[in-house]
């Protein structure tokens, strides 16, 4: 038995010429932990594993569509990211449905946790910061900060210009950064 390719564009290549299953499952291992993040960090709270087998499941029925001119990564998370906009849509229409059975009293602000120094817990802090975002910007942050993708590539993935990826990213992380001092005072004043 010949050894797999190390790079992912051959691995891919490899799938589509010989359909091998052993090259899909070495793609799948090897990218499943950063679909299952980018999903977490793009809002998703649950079915993130779902989301994530969608993609995959997607990407060996679309192996014939591959052309090595990009990134692996790239084709990859355009697929991620179409799964995720089926998956908002198909969860709008099902809260439309339920409309009159949501709680609309909760506040989800004040269930934050805050540590004995008041400090609300960074990463849950940094959650909601990012959920605030409109989708747009979410998507740059997430791709660009947290999968540290180039601009070239995120702006591959969106279908937007790279100058547009950068425009976002700008103003995303200055929302944030509002959102996380605005949240940091807030916590403090409850504490006193």
């Amino acid at each position: 038995m010949t050894p797999l390719p190390e790079q992912d564009e051959d691995l891919m290549r490899l799938v589509r010429e010989t359909d091998s299953h052993a090259a899909f499952e070495t793609l799948v291992r090897r990218h499943t932990q950063n679909l299952l993040n980018y999903f977490t960090r793009c809002g998703v709270q649950q079915d993130v594993e779902d989301l994530a087998q969608k993609v995959f499941l997607r990407l060996y029925r679309y192996r014939e569509k591959y052309q090595a001119k990009a990134k692996f990564t790239t084709f990859l998370y355009l697929m991620a990211r179409q799964v995720w906009i089926d998956d908002l849509r198909r969860r709008s229409r099902r809260e439309q449905e339920f409309t009159e059975t949501q709680d609309e009293g909760r506040n989800i602000a004040d269930d934050r946790p805050v540590s004995d120094t008041g400090h609300i817990d960074n990463r849950t802090d940094i959650r909601r910061a990012l959920d605030a975002l409109p989708d747009a910007m979410r998507q740059v942050v997430v791709l660009g900060a947290f999968e540290e993708r180039p601009y070239a590539e995120i702006a591959e993935i969106l279908g937007i210009p790279e100058g547009t990826v950068k425009s976002r990213m700008f103003n995303a992380l200055a929302k944030m950064k509002v959102f996380l001092t605005d949240d940091e005072s807030s916590a403090g004043k409850r504490k006193e």
